[in-house]
């Protein structure tokens, strides 16, 4: 059995970014992992992974201003979304992390906060989600042909006097997954209004954080485990005791 590397951020917990932050003000506090073969960061609320409609700089372009080297994407998070994300060094990395997600070997763990607490305390969801392209929207296909399975295993860690915190393991990779399937459960995240929060946060985000992404690592073959600083917000503290 190989051992598991278990890499926690010793940075600062992601704060909430804007478009108008500094390409080098911040992003070394972001940093989880760097080595030869990738670079991880905790990506903060507000910055969109990859180039997108507004214009906004992403994370890909702040972080090869970081690097000064060529990165390249690997996988995405949404841009309201906060938590581990990862970009390759080299061609060897890309095929390696992709082989892993195509193949679900890869282990992604998430934590979600919502209002609506689930009928059941741990339980797998099974739906097939069909993407508005137009409306950047996920939601449940009325027929199964016309949606792709999407699939995730939640259970609820615990409550606040006004929330409950949910670690979610991500088995598909879709379009919105976690937050359209929480919805079609009755349980959208804090500050989602997309899927049917009643109001959002006043930052944009919403309480979705990529907590830990674990892989074998293409050239040591070694299991790494990444795990990324909650944000520094009151109702995420408010669960720190429980994780």
């Amino acid at each position: 059995m190989k051992k598991l590397n278990k890499v926690e951020q010793a940075a600062q917990p992601a704060s909430t970014a804007t478009e108008t932050t500094a390409p080098n003000a911040s992003i070394g506090n972001w940093v989880i992992l760097k080595n030869n073969q990738f670079i991880a960061f905790n990506k903060p609320a507000g910055i969109p992974v990859q180039a997108d409609k507004t214009g906004d700089k992403p994370l890909l372009q702040l972080a090869e201003i970081y690097t000064k080297s060529k990165l390249f994407l690997v996988h995405r998070l949404d841009r309201p979304a906060t938590g581990v994300v990862v970009f390759a060094k080299t061609k060897t990395m890309v095929g390696s992390l992709g082989d892993q997600f195509k193949g679900r070997s890869v282990r992604k763990t998430y934590l979600a906060v919502v209002k609506d607490l689930p009928k059941e305390t741990e339980g797998t969801l099974r739906h097939f989600l069909q993407k508005n392209e137009k409306a950047n929207r996920s939601a449940v296909a009325e027929a199964a042909e016309s949606g792709d399975l999407s699939e995730l295993h939640y259970r609820v860690l615990g409550s606040s006097d006004t929330y409950h915190l949910l670690e979610i393991q991500l088995i598909t990779g879709r379009h919105h997954q976690i937050r359209a399937q929480l919805a079609a459960i009755g349980c959208p995240i804090k500050g989602d209004v997309k899927y049917g929060a009643r109001r959002g946060n006043r930052d944009r985000s919403i309480h979705l954080h990529a907590w830990k992404l674990a892989f074998q690592h293409p050239v040591s073959g070694e299991q790494m485990e990444l795990t990324a600083a909650l944000p520094d917000d009151p109702v995420w503290a408010a669960f720190k005791a429980l994780i």
